[in-house]
């Protein structure tokens, strides 16, 4: 394990507990309850884990990691051992106060997310009626000096405001704008239906996307994440499985990636009984899927084998039940067709009730 790089991110999520029900979290449909989170004591320990292991970048979130009433003193601990701290946050709670705690705690940058560029239809995307507590968020952490990328995912309820949402993030202070098209596992995969853009939706939103950047260069930074089921090669699943992330769950599973909780056969190690080290080093779960020599073919014949590392584990298992399979979105794949019924079947359909997160 001597040739094996130390992962550069942890992904800390504190809590689920979270005051919105968006119909495309990414969250399990099994959720931590309060109960069994990890204490500060063993979350500050798992930050001096991550620093000891060579990890640089800490990403705080959730659910809502503002409802941890230790938030601060967490932020406080990870930036004495140097760390990078982001926050991930809806934004529900975090007034003019907050936000100068936050500055106060030393805490490099913020993700604020949105659902809509219009209060009415992010509040129903929401579940909740937040759109006016993020703008009042977005305002408080103007004032405390605090930087922050507005992150929106996109789908079809909302890929077509563009425009109005780059405006939207100029207005509220931003610095970046995250367009992270919809991800199809957990919350968004029960709604995949409801949710998947049509080919013309997103083949104008890729045009305005273009325009905005000219438009905008020097004055907001635009991140476009891929929709990945309208693309003929898959993405490299976070970097490639157990390569450059961790995530350690409010529980303390920890994951290759956040959302290898789906992937039934996997037995995920614990920070409560394992060091960070150990899990990144030996754990069954991180060894899984690294590298080529678990692929079967058409991955293992592929010349693109050590660029995409046959896709994302947790679609193949989410679409066909075998985490081994070529990620279905690959045109390689024999179960391409299982993403093409399911894009023929969003450019048919209606709009479909939503189910919320609960």
């Amino acid at each position: 394990m001597s040739e094996l790089a130390p992962p550069w991110v942890l992904l800390a999520e504190l809590t689920h507990r979270c005051p919105l029900h968006c119909a495309y979290c990414s969250n399990s449909l099994k959720l931590t309850g309060r109960d069994l989170e990890l204490d500060t004591a063993e979350w500050v320990r798992v930050f001096t884990q991550a620093a000891e292991l060579g990890i640089v970048q800490l990403q705080l979130s959730g659910g809502e990691p503002l409802l941890r009433e230790d938030l601060d003193a967490l932020i406080g601990a990870a930036r004495e051992l140097e760390l990078f701290v982001q926050v991930l946050t809806s934004g529900i709670g975090l007034d003019r106060r907050r936000a100068e705690a936050l500055a106060r705690t030393g805490v490099d940058w913020i993700q604020l997310s949105i659902q809509s560029a219009a209060a009415s239809s992010g509040d129903r995307i929401a579940g909740f009626k937040a759109h006016a507590h993020k703008r009042d968020a977005a305002s408080a952490l103007v004032e405390a000096g605090l930087g922050f990328t507005l992150n929106v995912v996109l789908h079809r309820r909302n890929i077509d405001e563009l425009e109005a949402i780059a405006e939207l993030a100029l207005d509220w202070g931003a610095q970046r704008l995250e367009l992270a098209n919809a991800q199809y596992y957990n919350w968004a995969l029960a709604n995949r239906s409801a949710l998947l853009p049509r080919a013309s939706q997103l083949q104008r939103a890729e045009r305005v996307l273009e325009e905005l950047r000219e438009e905008l260069a020097g004055k907001l930074e635009l991140v476009w994440v891929l929709p990945d089921y309208y693309e003929r090669r898959p993405k490299p699943c976070m970097g490639g499985w157990g390569r450059v992330s961790m995530t350690v769950a409010p529980d303390g599973r920890a994951l290759p990636c956040p959302v290898a909780d789906t992937i039934e056969s996997l037995a995920l190690d614990s920070v409560r009984t394992r060091t960070l080290s150990w899990i990144w080093e030996h754990s069954p779960a991180f060894a899984a899927y690294r590298g080529i020599d678990w692929m079967r073919s058409p991955c293992r014949d592929c010349p693109r084998r050590e660029i995409d590392f046959g896709g994302c584990r947790c679609q193949a298992f989410a679409l066909t039940g075998d985490a081994v399979r070529a990620d279905p979105v690959c045109d390689l794949s024999p179960d391409r067709v299982l993403i093409d019924d399911a894009l023929a079947a969003a450019g048919a359909t209606s709009d479909i009730r939503l189910v919320y997160r609960h």
